[in-house]
């Protein structure tokens, strides 16, 4: 409930840095037909040398690895590009959850009623690494358990919305279907665009919206590693040098103890 929802902004500030390089507000919508017709998009290099263009025309395309023509897992280029132009824009959305939410609780802003149904309150510390290490380790896994069942749901393939690897649309998220052959039970909002507000904009205004998202998303993968790299190595951010707090603990461990190692002795 209340704890899952409050919390869920920790679990995106630690695991920003991992999935940069590689899922974002919470909300959900009843729908028994499609919100949005599937459009089949198959985007090649061509079309990313045209993107990267709007995106910063400063730096234009930049592609050291190739990886515009590379073929994942056996799967076609335009499959690919799919997958690769979706990662970053996911990413990104995740980026941004994160570095506002860290924002927000390195300046002491929290809920005022308990976190726990043991009346357990929010950690008033500042440092936002270490308030996720004082979450309880079932207050985690409830965390997880969403992000896992949002990470299902995105990857679904129907007839109404297609993969982003198959034709779908890279950063388009499913609607939430109630009934038979979906969630059962009503759900009132959607994650993408629960409140409709880009549902009648034209499309040059979503094309735009898009290139300023993406944009956005890099600086917050920047900005969220920025503070992490500080936080663990002082100096080595040094804007943010006496701004940030140290952190001792391990940024990437979403648990404090090393729960897949603990058969072998680890900890």
């Amino acid at each position: 409930g209340v704890q899952l929802l409050a919390n869920f902004k920790y679990v995106n500030m630690k695991i920003a840095a991992l999935l940069s390089l590689a899922a974002t507000a919470s909300a959900f919508a009843p729908a028994t037909k499609p919100a949005r017709a599937t459009v089949a998009v198959q985007e090649s290099k061509a079309d990313l040398e045209v993107l990267a263009k709007k995106l910063n025309p400063i730096v234009g395309f930049y592609d050291p690895l190739n990886l515009a023509e590379a073929e994942f897992w056996g799967s076609s280029n335009e499959a690919t590009i799919g997958f690769l132009r979706h990662a970053e824009i996911k990413h990104g959305r995740v980026a941004m959850f994160a570095f506002v939410g860290y924002i927000v609780h390195a300046n002491g802003i929290k809920f005022p009623w308990a976190m726990q149904m043991d009346g357990t309150g929010f950690p008033s510390d500042t440092n936002p690494p270490a308030l996720w290490d004082d979450v309880s380790e079932s207050a985690k896994w409830q965390i997880f358990g969403l992000i896992g069942f949002l990470e299902f749901w995105s990857e679904l393939s129907t007839p109404n919305h297609k993969h982003y690897m198959s034709g779908g649309k890279p950063g388009d998220y499913p609607d939430f279907v109630s009934g038979p052959d979906g969630i059962p039970h009503p759900i009132p909002f959607n994650l993408f665009d629960p409140f409709k507000f880009s549902k009648n904009k034209s499309a040059e205004a979503k094309e735009a919206g898009l290139i300023k998202e993406i944009n956005n998303g890099r600086l917050a993968q920047i900005g969220i590693l920025g503070f992490l790299s500080e936080q663990k190595m002082e100096g080595s951010v040094p804007l943010l040098k006496g701004i940030v707090a140290h952190y001792d603990g391990e940024p990437m461990a979403p648990f404090t103890e090393n729960i897949l190692g603990l058969p072998f002795g680890m900890h």
